[in-house]
């Protein structure tokens, strides 16, 4: 079958596109290379999928009016994964247009496309940010989430609501992914885990907020991948029978599951991974929070175990050492000027 996987150049985008691939799918990747972080990376990961002869990769931007009709009109996907948006809690307070246009206007043209040329099945990346300030953990997908703390935040809960409308308006249906601080080999440079090794190799302090007293749900996007391929295969149905615990919508087919390893690790501890992957030591400074920040996040995985026997399972300890080894490898911090090496953005992300 073919899948269309928007945001294909990113993080989770490659890692989802390579699985599919390897399995013996066709893929229509859909990405924009824009500047939010260094193109050559991008530019690298689609290096990674172009042999495979199923892929397809096509450039532009998903919020150009008529792209995402053309493409799904033209290749008529039986699933749509649609990844790419603006990303960053921080940064979304400096430049909250490119989320507007973007995480807004671009979900906007993808759901206009699937009325149009509807897919088997639609789903939708959300994030754990839309918990905002609920205080209630671990986050279980029935637990109110209107107290965004940030522009990101946000516009993942509108484009929930929004899938919500196309959903009962049109019988699409749908299935929101909320991801947990996801990180591993090929990771954004504007995350956590990159600015934390990138400073570790260049023995320069690592910025710790809320006096290091934060707490973060990782989760491995090998194991994230697992999810998202298993919930390809769960098509929401309206109307249905209740299953407690489900978050399923009782008037349209459109259903929120969270993605986390169920597991908060401290960064304090995640940092000592990254020494022990590494053999180097962090020195580090310690910072007030920032706006739009939240102190700890924690998946309630419940229901991704009910519906595909799927639970995130990886290791931070694994998980790291797998991420340092690509680090290195990527950057090559042995032989070059790591300072020359990295061209990041100075935004530390933690959605």
């Amino acid at each position: 079958m073919t899948v269309l996987i928007t945001g294909a150049a990113g993080f989770i985008g490659f890692h989802l596109a390579r699985r599919l691939l390897s399995e013996g799918l066709r893929v229509v990747g859909i990405d924009d290379h824009n500047a939010y972080y260094d193109p050559a990376l991008k530019t690298a990961r689609e290096a990674q999928l172009t042999p495979f002869p199923g892929y397809l990769a096509l450039r532009g931007g998903i919020e150009v009016p008529g792209l995402l009709t053309r493409a799904l009109a033209r290749h008529r996907p039986r699933v749509v994964v649609h990844l790419a948006a603006q990303a960053g809690v921080r940064h979304s307070i400096e430049a909250p247009a490119a989320y507007a246009s973007t995480n807004l206007s671009g979900t906007f043209q993808l759901l206009e496309a699937a009325r149009a040329h509807p897919p088997t099945h639609l789903l939708l990346a959300s994030s754990s940010a839309v918990y905002g300030g609920n205080a209630t953990m671990p986050y279980r997908e029935t637990d109110r989430t209107d107290q965004p703390l940030s522009f990101y935040a946000a516009t993942k809960k509108a484009t929930e609501g929004m899938a919500h409308s196309y959903a009962a308006l049109y019988g699409l249906p749908i299935t929101m992914l909320r991801f947990f601080t996801v990180y591993g080999p090929w990771g954004r440079p504007d995350m956590a885990p990159f600015l934390f090794t990138q400073a570790l190799m260049q023995d320069r302090p690592i910025p710790l907020f809320n006096y290091g007293r934060m707490r973060r749900d990782f989760t491995y996007v090998d194991d994230l991948v697992d999810a998202i391929r298993a919930l390809m295969d769960v098509v929401p149905r309206h109307p249905a029978l209740p299953v407690a615990g489900d978050s399923l919508s009782p008037v349209a087919p459109w259903r929120v599951v969270n993605i986390g390893n169920g597991m908060p690790v401290a960064l304090t501890d995640f940092i000592d991974a990254l020494q022990d992957a590494s053999g180097r030591r962090a020195r580090l400074q310690m910072l007030p929070m920032q706006p739009g920040d939240v102190a700890a996040t924690w998946a309630d995985t419940a229901l991704l175990k009910q519906l595909t026997g799927v639970r995130p399972h990886t290791p931070v300890a694994d998980g790291v050492r797998r991420y340092v080894d690509w680090f290195c490898g990527y950057y090559d911090t042995r032989h070059a000027d790591v300072a020359q090496a990295l061209a990041v953005s100075h935004h530390q992300g933690a959605a």
